[in-house]
């Protein structure tokens, strides 16, 4: 914010230069960036932090400067000389209908104002803070905007009507409203609105109406000073896209109780500089018996907080400098802060308050004194650290993206309407509609990654990312949260010095079957068929771990990479997993098996099979075998052709048998090597080859 020094030193005779000036604004938390010469002035570019609305005005940065060199403030003048009492009911009825949102509203008429050029004077000082001069009533309302900080605004009498002023939201008055600026608006139903006896003449806190704009035929006006709820400005100011020096003040809390004085003062000049008769002020205040807030703060604790010994004597002689009006009753001070320090709410920001005027260069550094343990990092985290690596191993680069999606790429994906990917959580403030939901997958955004590698000449992409996905709960409960890791890649064969290359499906399951195997799963995890149909229906698998779906692995179906318009012959692999699900199948303590110190023996089987019949349900059933003796079990030949018959396949198996305290005899192995054979044959439904 700029800030007049000339206009400033009207306040308060500091007897300070410019140069000390800043530089004790800055050391309490007000930085002054810049230095700028004016005509006969020199301006502050004051850094105000958003939660110090209170130092928005001339009178805020004052403030500062006078509870730090203990110079008394002198407000400016705004006695109001001439008045024109009318006896009965006031020319304006003023009309609350929703006292959460507005708070207190004021206002007083002012007749045979003249509408003309602002003094240069006034003028001057506007273009300073880069505001143009319109009139001379308009001015004087932004004139003391920048001077109290409290926005007002000024109707043209002669166009309300029916004498009368409605404060409410637009689902209650009209949805539609032609702004200052010439645009015809159309307003949310909780958007709050100022209206007359027909209709909305202004948004409240944000802009006025054209049809009550004060033009050069104006004679007489209605002056407004009103307190408006800052959320719901900020949300009005944000959905239409409009933002004025009014919103950005009320929209961080403005003083309820200059609201007099910001009225009495903007009259006061009305009266000097423009020939008004200003009338008694009619003000509404539903709030007036709201009790003041007060919080309770240790004097003990200001000290352990800021690690020095400060007086309470001097604790609440800075409290009271800053208007803080304390009580001491015993080692409690209950502080009772001003209505425009609404940033201040709890006891550390009491102690902040005293911190930044005592003095930030008073307080010693000190490291604080804490006894270190060494433990072990969560579990969890140890298993997601693990997942990225063992991903990385595989050739995998991370890949990192926000959390929000396009609503359009699950079409992209063809997924069917009862799809649980498609319960997406909307954003009620999305910053572009390309980025309005939170993603559900993470494969839209790695393709998106894929085609942005390709398009600057990348040939061979490995890409993996572990985050969140959020799929909407039931009304009333919050989004589920879940862990996945996704991981896409094309690799460019063009320079290949293999005359066969291998096929890229089975390169993306050895990624997944090491991450598996990483976390001592890979004997429960079976590799079955996939009906997702973004992927190729031969090409792809889902992963089952102890009975669990926990994600899929596949190529990329064509229609789909046409659809997202990624260009090449290569194929594209995916695959995804949900990393909770795997984390909750971990086995809970890992179990040492020494070397084995008795040879295996080793038995092959060949079995005809429906093509239906997959190799993992039969490795499966070998490892479910109840024997001790087997320990392993592949697949090691498929065939299908000439002696098989049509709609069969033939399958070779070999069965590894071994026994952890002797050598197996002959015997025993053909014990269990043709029980299982018979255990097979059952529940395959095949035959010996």
């Amino acid at each position: 914010m700029r800030v007049s020094f000339a206009w400033l030193s009207e306040f308060i005779k500091t007897g300070l230069s410019v140069e000390k000036a800043a530089h004790l604004l800055t050391m309490c938390g007000l930085e002054v960036e810049a230095l700028e010469a004016a005509q006969n002035d020199v301006i502050m570019e004051v850094n105000v932090t958003p939660n110090r609305a209170d130092c928005l005005s001339i009178l805020g940065v004052v403030r500062e400067l006078s509870v730090l060199i203990g110079a008394p403030i002198v407000l400016p003048p705004a006695e109001i000389t001439v008045k024109e009492v009318k006896t009965g009911p006031a020319e304006i009825k003023i009309e609350i209908r929703n006292e959460d949102l507005c708070r207190r509203y004021s206002g007083r008429v002012i007749r045979n104002v003249s509408i003309g050029p602002s003094p240069e004077w006034m003028a001057r000082r506007l273009e300073d803070y880069g505001i143009r001069s319109i009139n001379n009533i308009v001015d004087i309302t932004n004139y003391v905007l920048i001077e109290l900080g409290h926005p007002l605004h000024a109707f043209d009498l002669n166009t309300l009507k029916g004498g009368r002023i409605v404060v409410d939201t637009a689902d209650n008055i009209y949805r539609h409203i032609k702004t200052l600026d010439g645009v015809e608006r159309k307003l949310h139903e909780s958007a709050l609105v100022i209206a007359d006896a027909e209709g909305p003449v202004a948004l409240a806190g944000i802009m006025g109406g054209a049809s009550t704009e004060v033009e050069e035929s104006t004679t007489d006006i209605f002056l407004e000073a009103a307190w408006f709820e800052p959320v719901n400005i900020r949300k009005t100011a944000k959905a239409l896209g409009l933002s004025s020096e009014a919103a950005y003040r009320f929209e961080r809390g403005a003083d309820m109780e200059i609201i007099p004085y910001a009225l009495d003062r903007a009259s006061y000049l009305m009266q000097e500089l423009a020939g008004g008769r200003p009338q008694e002020a009619v003000d509404v205040f539903p709030w007036k018996k709201a009790m003041p807030r007060s919080i309770d703060v240790g004097a003990g604790r200001v000290s352990k907080l800021l690690g020095t010994d400060i007086q309470k004597e001097e604790i609440v002689r800075i409290l009271e400098r800053l208007g803080f009006a304390p009580r001491w009753n015993d080692s409690v001070i209950t502080v009772f802060p001003p209505s425009y320090r609404q940033d201040v709410e709890g006891e550390a920001d009491i102690v902040e308050e005293v911190a930044r005027i005592y003095g930030y260069d008073k307080i010693p550094t000190t490291l604080p004194a804490s006894r270190l343990s060494i433990q072990d990092a969560p579990t969890r985290r140890n298993f997601v650290k693990a997942a990225r690596q063992s991903i990385r191993k595989s050739g995998y680069s991370e890949a990192v993206n926000f959390s929000f999606m396009n609503p359009q790429v699950l079409d992209q994906l063809f997924l069917p309407v009862n799809d649980l990917r498609r319960s997406a959580v909307s954003l009620i403030n999305p910053l572009k509609q390309e980025e309005s939901m939170l993603r559900t997958t993470l494969l839209p955004a790695l393709m998106e990654n894929l085609k942005h590698n390709q398009q600057r000449d990348i040939r061979n992409i490995m890409l993996a990312e572990t985050s969140k996905v959020f799929i909407e709960g039931k009304e009333g409960e919050l989004p589920g949260e879940h862990l996945m890791l996704s991981g896409i890649s094309m690799l460019n064969k063009t320079y290949s010095f293999w005359r066969n290359g291998k096929d890229e499906f089975y390169t993306a399951k050895g990624a997944v079957e090491a991450l598996l195997d990483e976390f001592r799963v890979c004997d429960r995890t079976f590799f079955g068929p996939c009906k997702e149909p973004f992927l190729h229906p031969g090409k792809s698998a889902d992963v089952i771990v102890s009975g669990r779906r926990c994600g899929f692995v596949g190529i990329l179906s064509p229609t789909v990479r046409e659809k997202a318009e990624i260009k090449g012959k290569e194929e594209i692999t995916v695959f995804e997993l949900n990393l909770d699900i795997i984390f909750e199948c971990l086995p809970q303590t890992p179990v040492y098996h020494p070397v084995p110190r008795f040879p295996a023996v080793e038995r092959d089987i060949a079995l005809v099979l429906d093509e239906a019949v997959s190799a993992t349900e039969v490795i499966s059933r070998i490892k479910d075998y109840p024997s001790k003796l087997i320990e392993s079990a592949a697949v090691f030949d498929l065939y299908k052709g000439e002696g098989i018959p049509a709609g069969k396949k033939s399958m070779a198996f070999n069965v590894r048998y071994r026994a952890q305290d002797r050598t197996l005899t002959e015997e025993e192995v053909e014990q269990v090597h043709e029980g299982l054979i018979k255990d097979l044959l059952i529940h395959t439904g095949g035959s010996l080859r």
